[in-house]
């Protein structure tokens, strides 16, 4: 139904795909580096500052600001709870530039976060961290730096390219270099092929072809499909964290999965099971302060006990510290609850483990490029700063420091670079992919949806297991063999959102199959990665990261040995004599 002679052709100098902390930095820093007259453009699945992730953040932001804290501090914690397996240079420059990055997001873009009565930023506790670090606004943290962001970004000379999905990343003839991105213009349903220098991709995660799930539904893997159709190194894609504490709300409301903030642990928060028990000692001396990957298996541990299925999750009960306290330091989170029927401070709220971040993603070096010239990855879609399990406050933290980053290499690299003519071949095969729904009979795409996410939670969950992760990949086979016989009506592609309903699932089934074959390599249990029948996490000196690569129609999935290159395992950068945490006793 289309051709090639179809897609509108759209130049620019540098493209910028996604409009999160990543995207928005890098915007805003490509047009202070670049040399005068450069072409930025800004293209987005959603609305700018509406959509992705960043705008979700609730917790805060991770930097060392004093008080006894350092960034040798903040790195040591990094590199532990990702169990030895981050990329040292990446951990280390995330937590370095974060402190730069914390004071451009007051001084330059504007936000305001709270403070201390001496006028300081006031930083709370949050599990796995030997210090209280997180800078926040409130709960809502997230809102705070994404509408400074989208101010600064509106106002600049920015092209902006709203609501244009982007399907295909399309190289050179000879494969070595980005040419440009494949677009479809959801407003008309035209598609745009946007020719550039320069590409980042901040596409973002969003792991929601898990039954329970946090990030909004329109975050599906796109990037990263997309970066394996490329044929780039993926690291780590066994890698899912698990936020211990979604709300359990019921299959009535969209609010199920919701992350109720790390911050209500930190404060003093309890988890409690179905016969009233506070359970998480029983796994961890650091009880509901443990890290995520620890406290979700503890409360799924839990579940799996009780064996009733009108009471799946565990409560989190906050009501032993004060309800007008909590009411006080948690607003966000009390009128959460309250919407969906809870008392967060007074009463006990039901959670259950909800995907929330993905660590791994496309292998880069320390300036986001990638191995192909011109393609630049930074936020979510970037494997190697976490490792096995991200720190909460982290997330965002990494996201800015990056995006600036690229921003600021990008910048500097488009003087050497031209616009380079792209592989007809591989547009010719995009164009077939996302048409190819067309070509088949109209069926229904939601519960082949729900299909995906229910085999994922059962088989490639929190706790996984050889013939669990077996059982998976025949069960998302059956799914996405499902979908390429499901069709949808072509009379009207404008807002189409069945066909981008189609194309959502398309990606997730694909990187749903490298998160699965990824675990089946890895043999032992590091951070979210939970092998029942692997529970050993094998020597930390004897770390490596898997490396999932499209070869053909298969994927592959091979070993990487991390590189020590800042510190040993057994060792610290902490000076001698250093306190083991700064964090009061619970």
């Amino acid at each position: 139904m289309f051709s090639v002679k179809d897609i509108d052709p759209h130049d620019t100098d540098i493209l910028i795909l996604g409009t999160g902390g990543a995207g928005m930095f890098a915007a805003l820093h490509a047009l202070q580096t670049a040399p005068e007259g450069t072409k930025v453009t800004i293209a987005v699945k959603g609305l700018i500052g509406k959509c992705g992730c960043t705008r979700m953040v609730q917790g805060g932001y991770n930097v060392a600001l004093g008080g006894g804290d350092s960034v040798e501090r903040h790195f040591m914690d990094t590199i532990e709870g990702g169990k030895w397996l981050p990329n040292q240079d990446m951990a280390w420059r995330l937590c370095e530039q974060a402190v730069v990055r914390i004071r451009e997001l007051e001084n330059e873009i504007g936000c305001f976060f709270d403070r201390n009565p001496d006028g300081s930023l006031h930083q709370k506790a949050f599990a796995g961290q030997t210090a209280d670090r997180t800078v926040h606004k409130g709960d809502l943290t997230g809102i705070e730096i994404i509408n400074r962001l989208m101010e600064q970004v509106l106002s600049r000379n920015v092209e902006k390219l709203q609501e244009h999905r982007a399907i295909g990343l399309i190289p050179t003839k000879d494969g070595t270099a980005l040419s440009g991105v494949l677009m479809i213009d959801m407003r008309t349903g035209k598609f745009r092929f946007v020719r550039a220098k320069t590409v980042l991709m901040g596409t973002g995660g969003g792991p929601t072809m898990y039954k329970y799930h946090t990030p909004s539904g329109d975050k599906t893997m796109d990037g990263l499909a997309m970066a394996l159709r490329a044929g780039l190194p993926l690291r780590d894609m066994e890698m899912v964290q698990f936020h211990p504490t979604g709300l359990l709300a019921g299959d009535h409301t969209r609010m199920t999965g919701t992350v109720l903030e790390e911050g209500l642990r930190g404060a003093g928060g309890q988890l409690v099971n179905h016969a009233g028990q506070r359970f998480m000692f029983d796994y961890d001396a650091k009880g509901e302060r443990a890290t995520r990957d620890v406290v979700s298996r503890g409360i799924y541990a839990e579940m799996r006990k009780n064996n009733n299925p009108e009471q799946e999750g565990v409560f989190i009960s906050m009501a032993h510290l004060g309800p007008d306290n909590v009411r006080e330091k948690f607003k966000g989170m009390v009128k959460r609850c309250a919407d969906s029927g809870f008392d967060l401070a007074a009463g006990k709220v039901e959670v259950v483990p909800t995907a929330h971040y993905f660590m791994g993603g496309v292998v880069v070096d320390m300036d986001t490029r990638t191995a192909m010239e011109g393609l630049y990855v930074a936020g979510e879609d970037a494997g190697g700063a976490h490792g096995s399990n991200r720190l909460g406050g982290n997330g965002v933290a990494n996201s800015t420091v990056y995006g600036g980053i690229a921003g600021d290499v990008m910048g500097a690299d488009v003087r050497g670079f031209g616009l380079r003519e792209p592989d007809m071949d591989v547009m010719e095969a995009e164009l077939a992919r996302a048409c190819h729904p067309f070509t088949r009979e109209p069926g229904l795409v939601l519960p082949l949806r729900k299909e995906l996410q229910n085999a994922m939670w059962d088989e490639v969950g929190v706790m996984r297991t050889e013939t669990g992760l077996t059982r998976g990949l025949t069960r998302i086979a059956k799914v996405s063999e499902s979908l390429m016989e499901t069709g949808l009506s072509a009379d009207n592609l404008a807002f189409n959102l069945t066909w981008h309903d189609w194309l959502n699932l398309r990606s997730l089934c694909d990187i749903s199959e490298v998160i699965t074959k990824a675990a089946l390599a890895r043999d032992n249990s590091r951070g979210a990665h939970y092998r029942e029948d692997f529970p050993d996490p094998g020597a930390m000196e004897d770390s490596y990261f898997t490396v999932a690569q499209q070869k053909g129609d298969t994927v592959e999935v091979s070993r990487e040995d991390v590189q020590f290159t800042i510190v040993r395992p057994g060792e610290t950068v902490l000076p001698e004599g250093e306190p083991e945490t700064l964090v009061a006793a619970q």
